[in-house]
């Protein structure tokens, strides 16, 4: 690692975390999906997905694909679970990403596996170096000192990598034990932090948030911290990456009921 990786004046360190998503063609995952490639800054970005932390799944993979394929990006994926068939030189392909996205799955496999291949490091070297780093759920808690897991299937605190401080918790009120147990962590002496709903996020410059966004009507990010023992929520601002909140309707089928309306308007159907 040379100096320039640690000097203050070197690439600036952004780390986007989301509290959920998914690669489909739904609206709000279509804008999470744009604001990603975004986030690299660069006409045509390498982005890269690593689906660790669910096995590698080739339906997630395909997904991914289908999603950033029409964008204008060089996606790739890289499986640790199938290195035997397919070797890759592990630290020079991610090292040469603008952008690195983990998925969502167990935190607590996702960072064995990791620890086994010394992805950890490399992640850590990546971010210095100014390679943005992305992830929803255990891809999202990863980065922080500690995050709310199920992967024994009871919500419970994990320690995180900790190139974030304080802590992260997903799926917010999609999963309330999960917000329970995170709410009771923080209040017995965990770091605090945020709690993300699905479709919301943060994007980090350093260890310093600089803006919350959301894609859907409803998700919203909070700042979570403990007072005389009690835990605290309060809601944060966050800025709209999608206006709608609902599915965008194919351009002739709008046309189509629009047409539609107008007779009915003007009387010509009951």
């Amino acid at each position: 690692m040379g100096a320039s990786d640690l000097s203050p004046a070197g690439p600036t360190r952004r780390i986007l975390t989301l509290g959920g998503h998914d690669f489909t063609s739904r609206s709000a995952d279509r804008a999470i999906c744009d604001f990603i490639v975004e986030m690299a800054g660069l006409p045509c970005p390498r982005v890269c997905l690593l689906p660790t932390a669910s096995g590698d799944p080739a339906e997630q993979t395909a997904r991914f694909y289908n999603a950033f394929g029409d964008r204008k990006c060089e996606p790739t994926d890289l499986s640790l679970f199938r290195l035997g068939r397919k070797p890759v030189a592990v630290r020079d392909h991610l090292l040469s990403q603008d952008l690195i996205y983990v998925g969502g799955g167990s935190m607590v496999n996702l960072l064995a596996i990791w620890d086994a291949h010394e992805i950890g490091a490399m992640m850590a070297l990546a971010w210095k170096r100014g390679i943005v780093l992305a992830g929803q759920s255990a891809g999202s808690m990863c980065w922080f000192e500690a995050g709310i897991t199920r992967s024994s299937g009871e919500s419970r605190a994990a320690a995180g990598l900790g190139l974030l401080p304080g802590s992260l918790c997903v799926h917010y009120h999609g999963e309330p034990d999960r917000r329970d147990a995170y709410l009771k962590a923080v209040a017995r002496g965990m770091p605090g932090g945020h709690g993300l709903d699905d479709y919301a996020g943060l994007v980090w410059e350093g260890s310093t948030v600089t803006e919350s966004v959301s894609a859907r009507r409803g998700s919203d990010v909070y700042r979570v911290t403990a007072i005389d023992g009690v835990a605290t929520e309060e809601r944060l601002a966050s800025r709209d990456l999608h206006p709608l909140d609902r599915d965008e309707i194919p351009a002739d089928i709008a046309e189509f009921r629009r047409a539609t309306r107008d007779r009915q308007r003007a009387g010509w159907l009951g």
